[in-house]
């Protein structure tokens, strides 16, 4: 009999045992047992999730592919694919190896699709820089990140970084890929055909991340749990960078039916989902399967999450074609079974049946209607009387604190380590509001970035989510991007735990409720459960990736102010609100309010009206309003551009000066233009009804704001280029 501690110790419950044994109609063997472990498994079957995420809209301003493991849209006959994917607790474990292979699998994720992978983005999240194992854990993720990206030689070209007492015993490492290709080459994750051939392509298999999906993944921490780093898988950059040209010229032959890579589950998920995704089943010899390790038994091949493979579907007659393609490029490529008719996956192991299930049982894991349960800490938490909140002596001292804040602080210690000019596409580069990408021989470009304030998630789940998406947008806005469609990472708790399964349950409402808004689809996605520690939970974080098309590559715009004596123009109204900020958690040491109001009519006209402007060709630059406020936004674009320059600015709100310096108002934008543009950027501002104010000009050596702020730019743009690096060297 299978004892009751052996499943239990994959990962299943009594109750999935024993729907296990009805499926089957007798017990399972150790390999079956191994597999439904995995493939049932929060991290591949997502039963506690997809009742909810059925619900996300799928159609927008461009025509959208869902496929088996990426999505993406079609833009003048392209295929633009993309998605992002968590690799949080194998960081957490093993920073180094487990952020490299996050990158390695979200990029394979994107070439097995048909696309050319042409861009890598990230979104980060540790516990705070004054502990000595969060600055081990901070390098670890962003050297294996720069390892592996600039060795594959796909760019890395955007990202966002928070560091957070909420992220400190569980680490977010949340990694997204984009890539291009013909509408026509599109690749699916299916099997067919009866008699066609399943070849084994990439690397070796080992016993690396054997129960990653399961062990790993879907459980949380509970220790120091030093015993789970044999299950973070190791990458070789250098093998994927012949795997992503092997694939793509087997595509091209026309002789790949289907494709999958080898991620969560390795052969597991890809040999069960292609089988049923495509209606067949399949017969498979693990005895062909290349191994790195002698002796390894028939679960250990089927669990191992072994990196750099891929399981390819080919026409019958056409092996040698293909084989002769991966091995050209020196990479292991082997005929390893067969498609076959019934619905079944057969798998043998010297000559001996080890497993026979129905595709479907497998790959279709049970679905749980969990139990939700507002936290009693929300209403409490959420109240602020803005009389109790001491007001600051000293503006500069705030803007000060708030630029050194790692949070605001600018980030180049880390995307300086990172090759974002390889494949020489990347216009608008890390540092701004979203990154800008040249697609060769075409008019139009493309701009990417992620976002996601989880403190504003923490205090009210549903608008943290739709000021999420709403943020997304609006940097793509800045650059000259309009917005098109999103891919999302989200990352919460334990979702057995009612409060937590609110959480998860009210920001997914919140990104349908912006996505319909802004008429936005959800192309692709993960989910990441789990995310706890003996420190407690992180902040619910559903991370947005989002892309947007420029009409013309000309229009691409920066956040940095450009020349002496320029118009600067608020677009958005200024309130009167501090909940959830920067401001609060650094000067006053809480966390405390609610999160910023989000009104999706006012956020799009700001939008349209700013991407017109820059449209028109009359804004030089273009600055999303977000953390630390206007303040912080102003200072953002004296000091991020290739030279420092200051402003003076009037501001003509009469309320609390620290709600009106670093409140966290949404729907703003600080642009500036040419005197000679002053009066078309305001009609155009008329136009879309949305309130605005001139509020200064750009020059001279000094930010001024009111009689509140009046500071050297220089030792702003020390302060905010150097924190991180400060903190990194202290002792």
């Amino acid at each position: 009999m299978v004892k009751l501690e052996v499943y239990r110790s994959l990962g299943l419950s009594d109750t999935e045992y024993q729907r296990i044994e009805k499926l089957l109609k007798r017990e399972p063997t150790p390999t079956e047992l191994a597999m439904f472990s995995v493939e049932w498994s929060e991290h591949c079957g997502y039963g506690r999730s997809k009742p909810l995420l059925k619900k996300f809209p799928r159609t927008g301003k461009y025509p959208v592919l869902v496929g088996e493991d990426a999505g993406g849209i079609v833009v003048d006959g392209l295929a633009i694919i993309f998605k992002m994917e968590s690799h949080n607790h194998p960081s957490q474990v093993e920073p180094r190896e487990g952020a490299a292979t996050g990158v390695g699998g979200i990029i394979r994720d994107i070439f097995t699709s048909g696309a050319r992978p042409i861009a890598s983005l990230n979104s980060l999240r540790f516990g705070p820089l004054s502990d000595p194992f969060n600055k081990y854990i901070f390098s670890g993720v962003v050297s294996g990140i720069s390892s592996y990206g600039n060795c594959i030689g796909v760019p890395t070209v955007a990202g966002e970084i928070y560091f957070d007492d909420a992220y400190a015993g569980n680490c977010l490492v949340n990694a997204m890929s984009i890539g291009i290709c013909d509408k026509k080459s599109i690749a699916r994750a299916r099997a067919s055909g009866s008699g066609n051939a399943i070849i084994y392509a990439g690397s070796r298999t080992g016993k690396d991340g054997i129960g990653g999906c399961s062990v790993l993944a879907s459980a949380e921490f509970k220790c120091a749990d030093e015993e789970k780093r044999p299950t973070v898988q190791i990458g070789d950059p250098f093998t994927e960078k012949c795997l992503i040209e092997a694939t793509l010229e087997a595509l091209e032959t026309g002789h790949v039916v289907g494709i999958k890579d080898m991620g969560a589950a390795g052969l597991t998920c890809s040999t069960s989902e292609m089988a049923h995704a495509g209606g067949v089943g399949m017969e498979i010899d693990l005895t062909k399967v290349p191994l790195r390790e002698e002796g390894m038994e028939p679960f250990e091949i089927m669990m191992s999450e072994s990196q750099e493979r891929e399981l390819l579907c080919v026409k019958a007659g056409k092996e040698e074609e293909i084989l002769d393609i991966f091995r050209e490029w020196g990479l292991e490529a082997v005929v390893i079974g067969r498609v076959t008719d019934g619905k079944i996956l057969k798998i043998w192991h010297k000559g001996k049946v080890v497993v026979e299930i129905k595709t479907g049982d497998l790959a279709e894991a049970p679905m749980y209607d969990l139990p939700v349960k507002e936290p009693e800490y929300i209403k409490e938490l959420r109240k602020l009387d803005l009389a109790k909140v001491k007001m600051p002596s000293d503006f500069n001292e705030v803007l000060h604190k708030l630029l050194a804040s790692p949070n605001i602080a600018n980030k180049s210690y880390v995307y300086e380590q990172y090759d974002h000019m390889v494949q020489t596409n990347t216009v608008v580069q890390p540092g701004s509001d979203a990154a800008v990408i040249r697609i060769k021989g075409k008019k139009k470009a493309l701009a990417a970035t992620t976002d996601c304030n989880g403190r504003y998630c923490y205090v009210n789940p549903h608008l943290g989510a739709m000021v999420a998406v709403a943020e997304a947008a609006r940097n793509l806005v800045c650059v000259g991007a309009d917005p098109a469609a999103l891919t999302d990472c989200l990352n919460f708790g334990n979702p057995d735990k009612p409060e937590r399964y609110w959480e998860f349950k009210n920001c997914v409402e919140g990104i349908i409720s912006a996505c319909k808004e802004f008429n936005i689809p959800v192309v692709s996605g993960n989910v990441s459960f789990y995310n706890e520690s003996p420190k407690g939970p992180i902040y619910p974080t559903p991370t947005i990736g989002m892309i947007g098309i420029l009409s013309d590559l000309k229009h691409a715009t920066s956040a940095s102010f450009k020349n002496k004596g320029d118009v600067i123009i608020l677009l958005g109204e200024n309130l009167e609100e501090l909940g959830a900020s920067e401001y609060m958690k650094v000067i006053h040491k809480k966390v405390k309010g609610d999160a910023p109001c989000m009104f999706p009519g006012r956020e799009k006209a700001v939008q349209g009206a700013c991407l017109k402007a820059i449209e028109k060709g009359l804004i030089k630059s273009a600055h999303d309003c977000s953390e630390g406020g206007l303040a912080v936004a102003l200072a953002e674009s004296c000091i991020c551009g290739t030279k420092t320059i200051g402003a003076k600015v009037t501001l003509k709100d009469k309320f609390r000066p620290d709600a009106l310096l670093f409140g966290e108002t949404q729907s703003r934008i600080i642009v500036s233009c040419d005197p000679k543009s002053q009066k078309k950027v305001e009609a155009v501002a008329k136009k879309h009804k949305i309130p605005y104010q001139v509020i200064g000009k750009v020059g001279g050596e000094r930010l001024k704001i009111n009689d509140l702020i009046d500071i050297p730019v220089s030792i702003v743009f020390d302060n905010w280029k150097n924190a991180i690096p400060r903190m990194m060297e202290a002792a």
